[in-house]
């Protein structure tokens, strides 16, 4: 990242985050740095299938780390996101050793994020922290909406729908089906989801 300003590397290091996240970590769905009335903002936050949510701290120095743990959600561990947590940071920023519990960690080289230690899999998240990603993704939900107005969500949704009406009742070459579009988050567990959640 060489001699870019501190707000330059937060920037790489989120964007390599949210790229480790879609394509390494294999998330169905990834936000980057989203405002929400829970007051925690993570730097990027995953789901992956049975809503197993992964978040991702971006630090750019040592004191931007040791600042992150006197934050009231790291003070109180069970109040933030993530079922699985990690930092990413510079390489050499910080040791294995100083992670808080079940954390990870990735170190960014050449742009890319690298895994140095893997998150531990007893999910962190509890209902609490469960209940503020819903919030999360409902305020980008209404972020969408009121982009697209005055059209609503499931109109807009819909569109592949009006292309086969358009079309003669046959997609346009090259559209997926919305039945057939790969998307991990459409397909029901086996169990009750409620009771998998946290169990993980």
């Amino acid at each position: 990242m060489g001699s870019a300003s501190p707000a330059r590397k937060h920037s790489q290091l989120v964007a390599a985050a949210v790229c480790w996240l879609r394509h390494k970590y294999r998330c169905g769905i990834v936000l980057s740095e989203q405002y929400c009335a829970t007051g925690e903002v993570p730097d990027a936050i995953g789901w992956k299938g049975m809503c197993r949510s992964v978040i991702v701290e971006c630090k750019v120095s040592r004191a931007d780390f040791l600042a992150d743990a006197q934050k009231p959600f790291r003070v109180h561990p069970e109040e933030g996101l993530g079922c699985e947590r990690y930092y990413l940071t510079p390489p050499g920023l910080i040791e294995v050793k100083e992670l808080p519990p079940h954390w990870g960690l990735l170190e960014c080289r050449r742009n890319q994020a690298f895994v140095v230690a893997k998150a531990g899999r007893k999910s962190l998240r509890s209902e609490a922290g469960m209940m503020k990603e819903m919030n999360l993704l409902l305020a980008s939900l209404r972020r969408v909406e009121v982009r697209i107005e005055p059209q609503t969500i499931t109109e807009f949704l819909k569109w592949k729908n009006r292309m086969a009406e358009y079309n003669g009742g046959a997609l346009p070459a090259g559209l997926v089906a919305p039945d057939r579009e790969r998307n991990p988050h459409l397909s029901l567990p086996a169990t009750p989801l409620a009771c998998q959640i946290d169990s993980l």
